[in-house]
């Protein structure tokens, strides 16, 4: 899907300060994305702020080592949120992934903008630059990047690499395409070193998630003869083993692992009671399907969406509405 980004060119030229902002527990793909566009946007003379609903996760502070990425309330309030000539949405286009961020969103009378990837979609009310079809958010940013021609640097080029890996699962995800692999090169020449954020990314666990991960392994169970594995979190598995709920991320695709799974999902008990979900597929399984019957969304083969609890009556639904999706 080719976008038009002239009309975005016009945004940037015409206006001065951007908030840019993402979703709820932003990922590498959301954090990525954001930090490469407030660099773009710097080095075109704006002012940018990021703020987001969460705070980033442990493991991508990294990527953000001056916290250019605000959480809403913690450095920045509503007001300054919403005193910004244009609103930049990154890696999302539904309002229950926005939070407290939506709020002042939608009723600001700023310029509003979206960049996704996602299918599961709201009508924010504001210009898309969309392509369903892209592999992550990041990969789209540098599309823009280089359609109008604004340069990226080596600091622009990790947050992106970043963005398009995790997004991809360090490249093995089907979403990967030939153009996916050129753009992981380009960014390597501009300085991306992928054994050093492989590190950063994926070997710097604690000793508290990986033993959160031997209790999560645990549990794991499967249905339909195999084609559906799937596991969770009880929140006193957080307080037994010092783990936090960002550790989590990732031991969805751990069941994959398992030989004739075609699609998984993990559901983690939140502190207040609800219940987190994330799912995959590796087949015609469509997993964003499945998502939107409980309020959620993403892609067909990753999706996500939260649940009231309490966690045995949540996985007893998901697990039924998982087994129809597999064996319609």
């Amino acid at each position: 899907m080719v976008i038009d980004w002239e009309s975005l060119r016009s945004i940037i030229d015409e206006n001065e300060r951007f908030v840019l902002s993402s979703h709820v527990r932003p990922d590498g793909d959301a954090l990525g994305s954001e930090l490469a566009v407030a660099g773009i946007l710097e080095g075109l003379g704006k002012t940018v702020r990021i703020v987001n609903p969460s705070d980033k996760p442990e493991h991508l502070k990294f990527l953000d080592p001056t916290d250019k990425a605000l959480k809403l309330g913690q450095g920045v309030d509503a007001a300054q949120v919403a005193d910004t000539d244009v609103h930049i949405i990154l890696d999302t286009s539904a309002w229950n992934q926005l939070s407290d961020v939506g709020k002042i969103f939608e009723k600001s009378s700023a310029t509003k903008v979206v960049i996704d990837h996602h299918v599961s979609a709201d009508d924010l009310g504001a210009i898309e630059f969309k392509d369903t079809r892209a592999e992550a958010t990041g990969a789209i940013v540098f599309r823009m990047a280089e359609s109008l021609g604004f340069p990226i640097n080596t600091e622009m080029a990790i947050a992106l690499f970043c963005a398009i890996a995790t997004d991809t699962g360090w490249f093995r995800f089907s979403s990967t395409t030939s153009d996916t692999m050129r753009i992981a090169g380009r960014l390597i020449d501009l300085g991306v070193q992928p054994h050093v954020l492989y590190r950063q990314l994926y070997e710097q666990h604690s000793l508290s998630r990986v033993k959160l991960a031997g209790r999560v392994l645990g549990r794991v169970s499967v249905e339909c003869g195999g084609r559906l594995a799937f596991t969770s979190v009880e929140r006193d598995d957080f307080v037994q083993t010092g783990a936090k709920p960002a550790d989590t991320e990732d031991l969805v695709n751990e069941c994959l692992r398992i030989g004739g799974v075609e699609c998984a999902f993990i559901a983690v008990e939140q502190q207040n009671g609800s219940v987190k979900l994330s799912f995959r597929s590796r087949t015609n399984v469509n997993v964003a399907q499945v998502a939107e019957q409980f309020g959620g969304g993403g892609h067909k083969q990753a999706a996500g969406a939260v649940l009231s609890g309490p966690l045995a009556s949540a996985l007893t639904q998901v697990v039924a509405a998982m087994k129809s999706s597999i064996l319609e």
